[in-house]
């Protein structure tokens, strides 16, 4: 009920176009139900009255076959419109839901991306839609049509021949507990549906990311072996789901059948008995809508399956749509003009997941234009570091300032639009080298983007592609070298104009000496009058470096210049050495 609700609510701004839906249904219902009663006075009027002549029975017969003409055509008219009208606010209701699940996708705090696979995501949003927009553009309003027609048959049969419309609805009981009974089984079985489609597809996405390393460690016959596995589970499922839904149409016929034995028997007991209450008319009335009676509760026994598939998938996209957003807007943000670039973390502690702690009580500041390095192990909390001042996840305890604000007291997307981010794993879109640059930001010209790359030593490879700035990149910008990614990466950031705080990731981690070159130098521009915090890789970087702060197990342990840490003889240089002796130092 409380999903029903939930739907109800994406259909409520529609609401005119359903009144109107309704009333062609209605109107509809009128029309086509009507229809057998005509054939009644077609038969008792024109076939078996006998005291009349025959060519006034000719006329008549002509004349009510022409309403019954009529009334047919008009009736399928109305069919039609209101199909079409139906499909239509389906259609808008959908693209609100969507719409609506995207724009949660994008409010996300980055930990629920960590903990859900990707092939999960696409799920919600592809086939769950796909099977509600089926449910709601059809089975919603015509489940409304269908009862309509049914209840209308029911009136006319009633007002037609009680006694043989008692006869009927006596075994309706029986075959409302039998659909109960497989409704309850078919819900089961879509829900598994659901959960198993989600699994082949997060690993299907999860093994055609890491294509390569499949191949490379020879583990196609383990990764075919997985996804067997998965792949005959769905098959189990959907199985399940068709033994049952299977049952729906032969219970209904079987209903049918019965009910026109019981209209055989009845009818034809009373009619051979002389009775005045059941003509042939009538008889043959009845029976036409004892046939049109079972053909809307097949409709609707076919979007009750319907129904339990779009359920499954609605609980999926509604589960999505209430996931707690765990990074809260402020309620009154704050947006200064300028930034000075003072950065001060102060007691902090984070945790990724309950108390297991990557961040210690840190507490350090920066400076206004300087440049701040942070080394340490894998696993030391440097990255963290980054993602904290971002906002991508929210500390625990402790705050990080800004110019001495709470960054909790910005709004998300004025917070990240002040910072420059270049990671060591630069993700390329597909689309122009100009779009990936200037990524359609408002304000950002064709001019900023050139400049940009000219400032970060890129634009004499993008010159060199066939097509220039306007060159299609491919999914992950395949074709292009990591360094020349981290160079665009870097003119990104860059084209954005992150006022005065411009944060680095390893920004030349894992790139060969001549394209160094090219981002140490464009480095020294980038970070010029920019606060930089450096997660430090190579020697160059440390060395140059106003500040070091040294992490070890998510605590800091000692920070200074080079040459004070240099001094103590202490974590520092270890790392160091480690560092100078390591193949990638320069």
């Amino acid at each position: 009920m409380k999903i029903a609700k939930r739907l109800l609510a994406y259909a409520l701004p529609h609401w005119r176009g359903l009144l109107f839906s309704l009333a062609l249904i209605l109107s509809m219902t009128l029309l086509v139900n009507g229809l057998p009663l005509i054939l009644q006075r077609m038969t008792d009027d024109c076939l078996v009255e006998g005291t009349v002549s025959a060519a006034e029975r000719i006329r008549k017969l002509s004349f009510l076959g022409l309403i019954y003409l009529s009334f047919a055509a008009l009736g399928h008219l109305i069919r039609y419109i209101q199909s079409l009208l139906t499909a239509w606010i389906g259609q808008k209701i959908i693209y609100d839901l969507r719409l609506d699940i995207f724009r949660k996708v994008l409010r996300l705090h980055q930990g629920f991306f960590d903990k859900t696979a990707v092939g999960t995501l696409m799920s919600r949003a592809t086939s769950d839609i796909e099977r509600l927009q089926h449910f709601v553009t059809e089975a919603v309003v015509g489940s409304i049509a269908d009862l309509a027609m049914l209840f209308g048959i029911m009136g006319y049969m009633i007002y037609m021949s009680p006694l043989l419309s008692i006869s009927i609805f006596a075994t309706l009981p029986i075959l409302f507990t039998a659909m109960v009974y497989i409704n309850a089984r078919l819900r089961n079985a879509n829900r598994d549906i659901r959960d198993r489609q989600s699994r082949i597809n997060a690993l299907v996405q999860e093994d055609l990311t890491g294509m390569t390393t499949i191949q490379l460690f020879n583990r196609e016959a383990q990764a075919q072996e997985e996804f067997v596995q998965r792949n005959q589970d769905l098959r189990s499922a959907y199985f399940d789901e068709v033994r049952w839904f299977s049952l729906y149409f032969p219970t209904v016929e079987i209903g049918q059948t019965l009910s026109i034995l019981i209209t055989l028997a009845v009818g034809g007991f009373a009619i051979l008995n002389g009775s005045t209450s059941i003509t042939l008319g009538t008889f043959i009335a009845f029976l036409a809508y004892v046939q049109s009676f079972f053909h809307p509760l097949g409709s609707l026994s076919d979007k009750a399956g319907s129904f339990q598939v779009a359920l499954a998938s609605t609980e999926r996209v509604f589960a999505l749509l209430d996931t707690e957003e765990k990074i809260p807007e402020p309620e009154s943000p704050v947006s200064p003009e300028r930034i000075a670039g003072t950065i001060a973390f102060n007691n902090v502690w984070f945790a990724y997941n309950d108390e297991n702690w990557v961040i210690k009580d840190l507490s350090f500041s920066v400076e206004p234009g300087q440049v701040l390095a942070v080394v340490g192990a894998t696993g030391a909390g440097k990255s963290t570091i980054i993602n904290l001042i971002g906002r991508f996840y929210d500390i625990q305890r402790g705050s990080i300032t800004i110019d001495g604000v709470d960054i909790r007291q910005f709004a998300k997307n004025e917070l990240r639009s002040r910072l420059g981010y270049v990671f060591q794993d630069p993700f390329i879109f597909t689309a122009s080298i100009a779009d990936n640059i200037g990524l359609n930001t408002p304000g950002v010209s064709r001019d900023d983007i050139i400049c940009a790359a000219r400032t970060v030593n890129a634009h004499g490879f993008i010159e060199a592609t066939p097509n220039g700035y306007d060159t299609i990149l491919n999914e992950r910008g395949a074709g292009l070298s990591l360094g020349q990614k981290q160079l665009l990466v870097m003119a990104r950031a860059l084209a954005q104009n992150p006022e005065l705080l411009f944060v680095l990731d390893e920004a030349t981690a894992s790139v060969d000496t001549a394209t160094e070159m090219l981002i140490q130098d464009a480095l020294g521009k980038l970070m010029t009058n920019r606060t930089s915090i450096v997660i430090a890789h190579r020697l160059s970087t440390i060395r140059n470096a106003d500040r070091i702060l040294v992490m070890r197990h998510g605590q800091l342990v000692e920070q200074g210049t080079h040459n004070e840490l240099m001094a103590n003889d202490g974590y520092y240089h270890q790392l160091y050495e480690l560092l100078l002796h390591s193949p990638e130092c320069d």
